[in-house]
């Protein structure tokens, strides 16, 4: 039996399992240009990250006054990113180290995310992860997407867990509130690290200030073992 008893754990997809936040900018840059917004900046593309897809282009439409509905503008994003998604997504090294470990150890885990279905299950598949992580979640199946718990409280439900005993992996600050509104336990890593004082993230029972570079598989391991509730 797992050192974790009854935990679950529930990962965040882009910027927290894979580095997919690139690909995401690339898409919303070529959709934008298409439709007249030619200097889509980096900085601009921030403002989305822990903001789901549809959540995302709806603003576009508002905040550039574009005539496309969202339904096309969402479509064509995704026809974008699963290009992209489909040959070169990348997990980061220690995320994989980390999912290997919790699947050693027998630990129920799923993916929660803001992206679509189909974007979830090809990344999943471009990187292998998909051996171990076969119950995933998408905003597009609940009502509300982060800040609301909808995708996480979904994610423990599909695992059979209590939220009390799911732990969240998230590097946006939407997702840290999103788990502390679903009474989970949260391993916050910013994407972004202009971010980190953002008041969501104090509500994470782990903040990695710095993101990705201080994540280890090992560290955050040892932290869901001396951090377990006791029977």
């Amino acid at each position: 039996m797992s050192t974790l008893g009854a935990l679950s754990v529930i990962f965040d997809l882009d910027g927290t399992l894979v580095d997919s936040e690139p690909h995401y900018y690339e898409a919303g840059r070529q959709v934008l240009a298409e439709h007249g917004v030619p200097d889509f900046s980096w900085s601009e593309h921030e403002e989305y990250v822990g903001i789901s897809t549809l959540e995302t282009v709806t603003d576009w439409k508002r905040r550039y006054g574009l005539t496309t509905s969202v339904d096309e503008l969402l479509t064509a994003k995704n026809r974008h990113y699963l290009a992209l998604a489909r040959t070169s997504s990348r997990a980061y090294p220690e995320m994989r180290a980390f999912v290997e470990l919790l699947a050693a150890h027998g630990v129920p885990m799923a993916v929660a995310s803001g992206s679509s279905v189909e974007a979830i299950e090809a990344v999943l598949a471009n990187t292998g992860l998909d051996t171990h992580l076969r119950i995933v979640v998408s905003a597009d199946e609940v009502d509300h997407g982060k800040p609301a718990p909808d995708v996480f409280l979904e994610a423990a439900r599909r695992l059979g867990a209590e939220p009390a005993d799911c732990v969240v992996l998230e590097d946006a600050a939407p997702g840290a509130a999103a788990a502390h509104a679903a009474g989970m336990r949260c391993i916050a890593l910013p994407y972004v690290a202009a971010q980190a004082d953002a008041p969501e993230f104090a509500t994470a029972g782990l903040l990695l200030r710095g993101g990705q570079a201080e994540f280890t598989a090992r560290q955050a391991y040892d932290w869901l073992v001396r951090s377990a509730p006791t029977s």
